[in-house]
């Protein structure tokens, strides 16, 4: 393991870069509750918001050049992505307030939805060390991925109402629209071709909400799960989500998993991809490879 737990003499310059609009609620009051729940003896806290997409990992850029050793992501797992690879660059060290509708990261790190207990953690301040990624060289920490999850993730992009609801309702209506298509993989020098509802390259095991795509993927183990969802009839989708819900990916015949540490797609048609849940587009060749233990993270 590489936890280590600090012993402080002074006060560690923290900044909390808050998204506002996280999982769909306003935050401006999250401020308040920071600073009454953290420990002043060990933090001197500053409070910044973001204004819009990226404008997180701008202001993770400007603070890691300044005297911030410690920066917390206050949201869910797009602001994390902003921070962390900002944190990463610079390394220097991530803090996670989930505030976002998923939560996939955090979850998995169980760091609590409970903000006082995710403040505890915290000022327990014991750090450890956790695999990264990059996706066609665009850091990740969590999940990215082609085919539905992505166009999904694209349409809801473009959504007003935000939060689980929004999402599964706008789910339902996509779902039945999409075609499954064919790709070409090469993981760790082993070519495959697979038809595929969506493939989703793991490094931590679920989506977010307990939805889990690779129940047995870690952050800890230098590899990265393609996870590829085999195309199945719309009957069929209710079996999925029982299978995602109950952690049970890796002995369905739904759901194909393969672990690797290079991997390289070709897909028939450049389009939409997802990195930690936000919505991007990309050609029809995609690499993904892990970077082991490269970011140090709050951890309980």
């Amino acid at each position: 393991m590489c936890t280590q737990s600090y012993t402080l003499h002074t006060k560690i310059n923290i900044l909390f870069i808050i998204n506002p609009i996280s999982g769909g609620r306003g935050k401006l009051r999250i401020p308040d509750f920071i600073d009454k729940y953290l420990d002043k003896e060990k933090f001197s806290p500053n409070f910044v918001f973001s204004e819009y997409v990226g404008h997180a990992g701008e202001l993770a850029d400007e603070a890691a050049t300044k005297n911030f050793d410690v920066i917390i992501a206050a949201g869910g797992d797009g602001t994390i992505n902003e921070v962390a690879s900002k944190v990463l660059k610079h390394n220097k060290v991530l803090g996670i307030l989930p505030l976002g509708s998923g939560n996939g990261l955090a979850r998995f790190l169980n760091i609590s939805k409970n903000l006082r207990y995710a403040l505890s953690i915290i000022n327990n301040f014991k750090i450890d060390e956790i695999d990264t990624a990059e996706f066609n060289n665009k850091c990740f920490f969590n999940l990215a991925g082609m085919g539905f999850d992505a166009h999904l993730s694209s349409v809801f992009s473009k959504d007003k109402k935000r939060g689980l609801s929004g999402y599964v309702k706008l789910g339902f209506q996509e779902v039945f629209n999409y075609k499954p298509q064919t790709y070409q993989l090469n993981i760790d020098g082993i070519e495959y071709t697979k038809k595929a509802f969506a493939i989703s390259i793991a490094n931590s095991s679920q989506y977010g909400n307990d939805v889990y795509i690779s129940p047995n993927a870690s952050v800890k183990d230098g590899l990265l799960d393609v996870c590829i969802i085999k195309p199945f009839p719309i009957i069929k989708l209710p079996v999925l989500g029982y299978v995602m819900l109950r952690g049970m990916a890796e002995s369905s015949d739904m759901i194909e998993i393969i672990k690797g540490k290079n991997i390289k797609i070709i897909r028939e048609k450049a389009g939409a991809v997802h990195v930690d849940g936000e919505p991007l587009q990309m050609g029809t060749e995609i690499t993904a490879v892990v970077n082991p233990l490269s970011l140090k993270v709050i951890v309980p």
